[in-house]
């Protein structure tokens, strides 16, 4: 297009097209190495500081870590209790987090046609009359 418009010189000779360059040096640089490896240098610059900076923050993070946890106290095991005497009291059940002990809900219909073993029956089998 600029040989149409005549901007860029051109000669035409037995079908091909010779287009004339100037040996006039250019004032643009054509060489972009040190602006682009400056350029480079200011970017590692900046990743350093962010990298330095997040490192403060992570050295903050763990000295607040280890104060919260030199303050709370170790947590004890629970103490083994011995287990109750089966019978020792059946009216009496106990639930984990509960102040006082709740009555039975349940209460004891004896042995299971002669196997000794003892059945319990809830609440609602008393009031509803069920077996």
């Amino acid at each position: 297009m600029r040989i149409k418009r005549g901007t860029l010189p051109a000669d035409k000779e037995g079908g091909r097209l010779y287009v004339f360059l100037t040996d006039e040096p250019t004032t643009e640089p054509t060489d972009r190495t040190s602006e682009l490896i400056d350029e480079l240098r200011a970017r590692v610059r900046s990743l350093e500081d962010q990298l330095g900076q997040e490192r403060d923050a992570n050295r903050e993070n763990r000295r607040i870590i280890a104060a919260l946890t030199q303050r709370i106290p170790a947590i004890e095991p629970p103490q083994e209790t011995p287990p109750e005497a089966p019978g020792t009291s059946p009216e009496v059940t106990e639930q984990p987090g509960r102040v006082e002990p709740q009555r039975a809900v349940e209460e004891p219909l004896g042995d299971l046609e002669g196997t000794g073993e003892r059945v319990e029956r809830s609440w609602w089998r008393r009031m509803f009359g069920g077996s």
